[in-house]
């Protein structure tokens, strides 16, 4: 049997774990948790490093039926080591003690709730993930790790509305607690004792009473009608049209997708719905503020940039997804700027057809492998006398792109590789 003790944020251990420390025959931890623990002299120590020494270990003394010990810090279930150890050895050798998280610690130091938060581990893992999740919710706990840290976080983060809470060696007595904006963090070296970051957008911090904890479900319904959003003469997306390009984007939580030529900002408004951080472009002036306030008026969170692709997006993250919209001569190189950043997807609407090979062209020189439909609709238009017509739209063909995860254009675009 495996006891796998969390020590919490700085409280001693209790009386049980202690006693189970005590007949170990191999205790395994950091060398803080080794030294604070009462470790038999006669027990085999192992220092956590690399996590396969220390597992082959582990095995051996199970092989002998020898008592065994692991220390982590605070709920080893929650982004811990119960899950390696899981793998190994399966569920039904663990004995679980679970600690206090630092997650948990940091918002009672401010006395808030958390079973609204996104939690987000970047420890070990790309940060980019993690700045999307903050960007889309006003309540987010970020483990950090290195090269991925306050002042990373806060760098990425510069510019939006959100206030960033580090909290330091929790639970000891050098426990420090400071608020600070994203470009004061980016600007401080914070060093090894960052426990947790809270991002927050503090106009939404208290939050609504849930009942699934977790960020929000998805919306009930997407493809929104026309009259939803503040358009000009009707230059807007079609839900029908909007309906396939989301079913083709994917956007999700953790996720950017950029919006070219966003128009109306319908479809960053619904992508942002989903839960994914969203940029759109616009060059118009009156345009941004349209978008601005269909932003607002839905209560989701996006990123305007005033600019004429494809100039405005070269100081822009790279996207996992992409919707180009409108577009006149300027489309092809468009889409060529934006497959080929693109990690995961390209949507592009036209309505005219001499405009399709050029953008198909940009998107299969790009690498992605692409496809397409025209989509024609015609919606119930009521005629005198209580009877009904059909009334045809405007036909649009929607073109997309797929990157293949092995093609060479951009082959580490993968969660968690270096990019």
């Amino acid at each position: 049997m495996i006891t796998v003790v969390g020590t919490g944020t700085g409280a001693p251990l209790p009386p049980d774990a202690a006693a189970a420390v005590a007949g170990a025959r191999l205790v395994v931890g950091g060398r803080r948790h080794l030294a604070a623990a009462p470790v038999p002299p006669d027990a085999e120590r192992v220092v956590l490093g690399t996590l396969a020494p220390a597992l082959d270990v582990i095995e051996r003394h199970l092989d002998r039926r020898s008592p065994v010990v692991v220390l982590a810090s605070g709920d080893p279930g929650f982004f811990g080591i119960v899950r390696a150890l899981a793998e190994r050895f399966g569920s039904e050798a663990l004995d679980v003690r679970p600690g206090v998280s630092s997650v948990a610690t940091a918002f009672a130091r401010l006395g808030l709730t958390w079973d609204d938060a996104v939690v987000v581990s970047a420890h070990g893992r790309a940060l980019r993930t993690a700045v999307n999740v903050c960007r889309a919710q006003p309540k987010v706990a970020v483990l950090t790790g290195p090269g991925a840290g306050p002042a990373e976080l806060g760098a990425a983060l510069d510019g939006d509305a959100r206030v960033l809470v580090v909290a330091s060696a929790l639970g000891s007595p050098d426990e420090r607690v400071e608020r600070v904006t994203p470009a004061e963090a980016a600007g401080r070296d914070w060093g090894p004792a960052v426990s947790v970051v809270l991002c927050l957008d503090e106009t939404r911090a208290l939050g609504a009473v849930r009942t699934v904890a977790g960020p929000p479900a998805g919306p009930a319904g997407w493809a929104l009608d026309e009259a939803e959003f503040a358009h000009r003469d009707s230059m807007i997306t079609k839900f029908e049209v909007r309906a396939l390009a989301l079913a083709r984007l994917g956007p999700r939580l953790g996720e950017l997708v950029w919006d070219v030529g966003a128009g109306s900002g319908s479809v960053a408004v619904e992508c942002a719905r989903f839960g994914a951080a969203v940029t759109a472009v616009e060059k118009t002036l009156d345009g941004v503020e349209r978008i601005r306030a269909n932003v607002a008026a839905h209560g989701v969170d996006v990123r305007v940039v005033h600019g004429e692709a494809p100039t405005a997006l070269s100081g822009l993250g790279d996207p996992d997804a992409v919707f180009v919209g409108g577009g006149g001569r300027e489309l092809p190189a468009v889409v060529a700027a934006c497959a080929a950043r693109a990690r995961r997807t390209v949507v592009v609407a036209m309505a005219a057809l001499d405009r399709v090979p050029a953008a198909r062209a940009a998107l299969t020189g790009a690498g992605l492998d692409c496809d397409g439909v025209l989509v024609q609709s015609s919606r119930l238009a009521p005629l005198p006398g209580d009877v009904t017509r059909l009334a045809a739209t405007n036909p649009v063909f929607l073109l997309w792109g797929v990157r293949n995860p092995v093609h060479p254009v951009y082959p580490l675009y993968r969660e968690g590789v270096a990019q």
